[in-house]
């Protein structure tokens, strides 16, 4: 699986259904428009329904709720992670990164645009808040 990197401040959601959909930045950019979803909208920051109604569009199974991270080794092997979660003005945000286990073993797909590597593999690092297990219909 290929990282794309998010074009906007507020695009990293957008930049991993493109990943997990094995489609371009722009080409979700512009359904995530026809969908009514605005990228300068800080919500795709707070709450899940922006993207799951994306990865619904891109023919992607996502669960229904979002699981408290635990560990690394009991993520399931496709999973959205939610890190840098923080609360400002009693609502939460965070940053959205995809866990993949891919044949090279655990990384996590990371699309914010000033990392010089977006395949990290320092999961000591990263402190995910909780996850949502993803099931794709095309191969990985």
């Amino acid at each position: 699986m290929k990282p794309i990197v998010q074009e906007d401040r507020s695009g990293c959601g957008l930049a991993i259904v493109a990943t997990v959909a094995g489609v371009s930045y722009k080409q979700v950019k512009m359904v995530a428009g026809q969908l009514g979803i605005d990228v300068q909208d800080p919500q795709l920051w707070s709450d899940t329904k922006y993207v799951r109604t994306l990865l619904r569009h891109y023919g992607l199974s996502a669960s229904s709720h979002t699981t408290p991270f635990t560990s690394w080794e009991t993520l399931p092997s496709l999973a959205l992670l939610a890190i840098k979660w923080h609360k400002k003005n009693s609502c939460a945000y965070w940053h959205w990164v995809i866990f993949w286990r891919g044949t090279k073993g655990p990384v996590v797909l990371d699309p914010k645009q000033s990392l010089k590597k977006n395949v990290r593999t320092d999961l000591g690092r990263i402190k995910p808040k909780w996850f949502i297990t993803l099931e794709s219909k095309r191969s990985l």
